[in-house]
C-alpha cells in the first residue's frame, strides 16, 4: 500500500484498527500528511509489533 492509498483509506482503516485493537485511541491513530512513519512507530510501540507487521495488518483490513 503506498502513502496515497494509505491516506485515502485512512478513515476506514482507523475504524477497523480500533475494532481489532480496542486499546487504540484517536490520538494513537492521528495521521497527518508526511507523518506515516511517526504514526507507524507509535503503533509499533503500542501494539508491540514491527512496522512490517503493522503494515500487513493494515493491508489485510
Amino acid at each position: 500500500m503506498n502513502s496515497t492509498e494509505f491516506k485515502g483509506n485512512w478513515d476506514e482503516l482507523k475504524g477497523k484498527l480500533k475494532q481489532k485493537f480496542a486499546d487504540l485511541t484517536d490520538d494513537d491513530l492521528l495521521f497527518a500528511e508526511g507523518k506515516q512513519d511517526e504514526m507507524l512507530g507509535k503503533l509499533e510501540q503500542k501494539l508491540g509489533k514491527s512496522k512490517d507487521e503493522i503494515k500487513k495488518i493494515i493491508a489485510d483490513l
